[in-house]
C-alpha cells in the first residue's frame, strides 16, 4: 500500500473550497464573477470564499428589502443608485434577519468582515469605471470594542494535560476513548499549547514535516507560505511518545486504525485512521477543557495561551509576531501587550507618590 502524497491536503482544501465558490457565484449575477476573477492573484481561496458568503448574504437583502427582484436580476446599474445610507440599512439588517426560517445576527466584528467584503467588491468596479462612485467607503467601520484574551493559566495548562494523559474526570464514555488516544490527545494538546499554531495548520502537518535532530517542524501557514518553528524538549517528548504508539499501531496486522494509518503521511490521525479535520481537533480540546475550567477554550485560546506566555517571557513583541506567523505585528501588540498583566503590574510600581524622606 503507498502513502498519499501529503501536500495533497492543502491542494484538495484548495479545489474544495473553489467547488464552494463556483456553487455560490452559479447563485449571484453574471457581472459578479469579473470580480471574483480580477482578485484571485492576489487573494486566497478561502479569502475569495468568505467574500462571495458576505455578497450573497448583500444581494440576497438587494433582492428580498431594497428592488424586490431575484438576486440573478441584480445589475451593476442597481448598483449604482446605492447610496452610503443603503449600505448603512445594510448594516442595521445584519443585526437580525432571517433566511429559511433560520435566525443570524452579526455583531460588530461580523459587521466589520461584511463591510470589508463590500468595500473591495464596491472599489473594484469604481477601479473598473463601471460605478461613478465607491458609496462603500463613505460608511464608517463599526467601532470595535477590545476583548479580553481568554487563556489558560499555568495551573490550568499542567490540569488540561494531565486530563490528556490520564482522564481522571471524564466521563465513563470519555475514558473509553481517553485510554486509547492518550499518546495522541497529549500530543496534540502540547504541540498547541508549544508552539502556538492555529488548528488549520495543526491538521495539515505531515509526519516528514518533523526533524527531531533540530527540534523543528514545517508549517504551512495561511495565505500557502511554508515556515519553520521549533519546539521544545517536552513538546519533542510528547511527539515521540505519539509516533511509537503510532508505529506500533501501523505494524498490527489486525489493527483497522493502523491499516488506514499507513495509508497517509498526516501527522496527527482521527479515531478512524485518517487525517483528523478542525472540527474534530476543537471538539477534543472542548472536551479536555471542559474538566478544567469554565471558559470556553478552544485551539485559538490555546494559542493565546502559548502567545502570553512567550510575550511574558522575552517581552519582544517582533518575536511572537514572528512565531505566531502574523503578518501585522500591530495584530501581536493588539492581543498581547495591551493585556500583559506582568506590564501592569510593574506599571504600578513605577510611579512615586511621596518623595523619600532625608533620614539623618
Amino acid at each position: 500500500m503507498s502513502i498519499k502524497n501529503g501536500d495533497n491536503y492543502f491542494k484538495e482544501r484548495n479545489e474544495h473550497g473553489m467547488e464552494r465558490l463556483r456553487e455560490i457565484l452559479d447563485t449571484l449575477p453574471d457581472f459578479v464573477y469579473e470580480f471574483f476573477i480580477g482578485i484571485q492573484m492576489r487573494t486566497t481561496v478561502l479569502t475569495r470564499l468568505n467574500y462571495a458568503y458576505d455578497l450573497k448574504v448583500f444581494f440576497r437583502y438587494l433582492s428580498e428589502k431594497k428592488y424586490n427582484i431575484p438576486v440573478l436580476e441584480i445589475s451593476l446599474d442597481n448598483i449604482e443608485k446605492l447610496k452610503a445610507f443603503d449600505i448603512e440599512l445594510y448594516l442595521d439588517y445584519l443585526s437580525h434577519y432571517t433566511v429559511d426560517g433560520k435566525s443570524y445576527s452579526c455583531e460588530e466584528r461580523a459587521k466589520e468582515r461584511k463591510l470589508s467584503s463590500l468595500r473591495s467588491f464596491f472599489k473594484y468596479y469604481f477601479k473598473k469605471d463601471k460605478l461613478s462612485s465607491n458609496v462603500c467607503a463613505k460608511v464608517d467601520l463599526p467601532k470595535l470594542h477590545q476583548k479580553p484574551i481568554i487563556r489558560l493559566n499555568p495551573d490550568e495548562v499542567d490540569l488540561l494535560l494531565s486530563e490528556a494523559e490520564h482522564g481522571n474526570n471524564l466521563t465513563k464514555r470519555q475514558k473509553s476513548y481517553q485510554k486509547k488516544y492518550a499518546k495522541r490527545d497529549t500530543a496534540v494538546l502540547t504541540l498547541f499549547l508549544g508552539t502556538g499554531i492555529r488548528v488549520s495548520e495543526l491538521v495539515g502537518l505531515n509526519r516528514k514535516d518533523f526533524h527531531f535532530d533540530d527540534n523543528s517542524f514545517t508549517v504551512t501557514r495561511k495565505g500557502g507560505n511554508k515556515s519553520v518553528l521549533y519546539f521544545s524538549e517536552e513538546v519533542k517528548s510528547a511527539l515521540i511518545e505519539y509516533l511509537e504508539w503510532l508505529q506500533e499501531k501501523m505494524n498490527s496486522p489486525n489493527d483497522a486504525f493502523g491499516k488506514k494509518a499507513r495509508l497517509t503521511d498526516a501527522m496527527f490521525l482521527s479515531n478512524q485512521g485518517t487525517r483528523y479535520c478542525v472540527r474534530s481537533v476543537e471538539n477534543l480540546v472542548k472536551k479536555y477543557s471542559k474538566t478544567v475550567t469554565s471558559q470556553n477554550i478552544t485551539p485559538h485560546k490555546l494559542r493565546s495561551t502559548f502567545g502570553t506566555s512567550l510575550y511574558r517571557a522575552t517581552q519582544d513583541i517582533y518575536v511572537v509576531a514572528d512565531v505566531l506567523g502574523h503578518s501585522d505585528v500591530n495584530t501581536t501588540k493588539k492581543h498581547y501587550a495591551e493585556m500583559s498583566e506582568d506590564i501592569r503590574k510593574k506599571a504600578a510600581d513605577v510611579v512615586s507618590l511621596h518623595k523619600p524622606s532625608d533620614d539623618k
